[in-house]
């Protein structure tokens, strides 16, 4: 297997048409903020000090993440496993962060970068109570790019086709895969471990 340097790249990629670079738009537009009110879900994704990097799910009801401008996103934070990979990586690393925006039915996406910094002002949490619940801290994202992907990888998974579900039973409950990893906690059922989940949310 060889391994490509950049200069390589150009020999078995095409440039991008004008078109494809003129879409990053440096700020959130009506589009683009009416698909982020539709959302309930993305993907977070930050970097750490060492250069790591954090990929992780974010969810609620459509439209949890807030536009609060066309340069300003913010994102309450959840119940979760207290690792707070993204917010330590916000904090301690480049700050930098971008998200991917779904849409269950829409096969495009949205992609949304900037930097971030995290607050736990009263006022701002207050106004993002939800299943009953204050964040603990929200993720202010100053938007520097934004735009849509074309839905050509959703296609190719068929990731909103029902043939395509698969019967969560397949595998192991997640606290029965988390203890035969670690040998840590109860090997409950996935029932257990969501009934859980509902009482956390």
């Amino acid at each position: 297997m060889t391994d490509f340097a950049a200069s390589d790249l150009k020999t078995i990629y095409p440039a991008p048409s004008p078109r494809v670079i003129a879409k990053a738009r440096p700020a959130i537009d009506a589009h683009a903020r009416k698909f982020i009110a539709m959302s309930p879900f993305c993907v977070l994704a930050t970097s750490g000090s060492d250069g790591s990097v954090d990929a992780s799910p974010r969810g609620g009801n459509p439209g949890f993440v807030h536009v609060a401008g066309p340069n300003r996103l913010v994102m309450p934070d959840r119940s979760g496993n207290n690792r707070i990979d993204s917010f330590r990586n916000i904090v301690e690393g480049s700050g930098f962060a971008q998200l991917i925006f779904f849409v269950p039915g829409i096969d495009e996406t949205l992609r949304v970068g900037g930097k971030g910094k995290l607050s736990a002002d009263p006022d701002l949490l207050a106004s993002m109570v939800e299943f009953g619940k204050l964040p603990r801290a929200a993720l202010v994202i100053s938007v520097q790019e934004a735009y849509f992907h074309c839905g050509k990888a959703l296609m190719r998974s068929n990731l909103w086709s029902q043939e395509t579900r698969v019967e969560r039973s397949v595998l192991p409950s997640i606290a029965q895969v988390i203890h035969d990893q670690t040998s840590l906690g109860e090997p409950e059922s996935q029932a257990v471990v969501e009934a859980r989940y509902r009482e956390q949310l």
